[in-house]
């Protein structure tokens, strides 16, 4: 923000929160390092993606039934509506700055899967999901090609506003590669560093796998990546024990609906 201020009208940040709660004043300052006083100098605001609230919402284009049923391989066939928020039209430029790592939905994080789901409506958030659901996991983490992605790359066709991307690879909270510009270019070299660092061969699988959950997971809808982190070393029969004393919540997005 200092290096840019007085060269760009007008900087801001969106979270790209998915399903995520939104987050409050206190998780921000952390997340960005500073309060929201000393970002007020600058003339920055940071703003939660309201994925619930159709207002905030812009409709970009439709993937078709066609589309849906050959990146799939045939497993679904409908239409698919993408919003994504509305916000991205006020700017001239778009910046996606985060991480690359394996993913459990749609393979590797990163690039377009900011756009997403993460500022996107629930139609295509929901859809995206449900996907790498019926896919499997054991299918899809670490993968970078993926029916997922593709589905991800047929929603960024309708993005008309210039976007690039600094993607980042963290490997034991050091930074080891950054790659920016084209964003599925960025992206690509980014998941390849990703994957040599962060996945590992065994030469077995194991009966009793114990996965330790960090703070950051919060409940165990979250929590649940300790399992599909290591899924495909478990022994069939085997136990995968998530170790999480810290977690006291199912789901803070979805509890409601869950308890119901």
């Amino acid at each position: 923000s200092e290096t840019l201020q007085g060269r760009v009208k007008k900087l801001d940040y969106l979270i790209a929160l998915g399903t995520h709660p939104a987050m409050d004043e206190k998780a921000i300052d952390k997340l960005v390092g500073c309060t929201a006083s000393e970002r007020a100098q600058y003339g920055v605001e940071v703003f939660n993606h309201l994925w619930k609230d159709p207002k905030s919402l812009r409709k970009i284009g439709t993937i078709t039934e066609e589309d849906v049923e050959k990146v799939t391989g045939g497993m679904f066939r409908e239409r698919v509506n993408v919003e994504i928020n509305a916000m991205v039209d006020n700017y001239d430029q778009v910046l996606i700055c985060g991480p690359v790592f394996p993913h459990e939905v749609v393979g590797m994080s990163g690039g377009f899967k900011y756009f997403f789901p993460g500022i996107c409506g629930s139609e295509f958030l929901n859809f995206f999901h449900w996907v790498g659901a019926v896919i499997t996991n054991p299918r899809i983490i670490g993968n970078k090609n993926t029916p997922v992605r593709d589905l991800i790359n047929l929603a960024a066709k309708f993005i008309r506003v210039p976007v690039k991307a600094m993607c980042m690879v963290v490997h034991h909270q050091k930074l080891h590669g950054l790659y920016t510009g084209d964003v599925n270019q960025a992206w690509s070299s980014a998941a390849d560093l990703a994957a040599q660092l962060e996945m590992v061969a065994v030469e077995r699988p194991y009966m009793k796998v114990l996965s330790c959950a960090p703070e950051m997971y919060d409940d165990l809808w979250t929590g649940g990546k300790c399992m599909y982190k290591l899924e495909n070393i478990v022994a069939d029969g085997g136990e995968l024990i998530i170790y999480a004393p810290h977690i006291s919540e199912i789901s803070y997005s979805h509890g409601k609906v869950l308890d119901e």
